[in-house]
């Protein structure tokens, strides 16, 4: 089953190194296929690092997220969570 969610990113600068590994992370550990696009743009492996940040996407921007598997709906709950938080509070 393939889910897509539209989310805003929280992170107060955007997604760079910290934010953009934390979340590539957590889509390689998911065990299924996750994508991820900014706007309507081209969607890359959100299990890269490299190409999340490729992406060039900035607090505020809305991107688009894919998962592909039978856990799809939790894995984007999770990511969910990972790119409407601001990990760079306090940074």
């Amino acid at each position: 089953m393939t889910v897509s969610r539209t989310v805003r990113v929280g992170s107060s600068h955007g997604l760079h190194a910290r934010p953009a590994k934390l979340f590539a992370q957590a889509a390689k550990d998911a065990g299924i296929p996750v994508t991820i696009a900014k706007d309507s743009g081209k969607a890359v492996n959100a299990a890269s690092i490299l190409s999340v940040i490729s992406l060039g996407i900035d607090f505020g921007d809305h991107v688009v997220i894919t998962a592909d598997g039978d856990s799809a709906e939790q894995v984007l709950d999770s990511l969910t969570e990972l790119l409407t938080t601001d990990h760079d509070e306090g940074a």
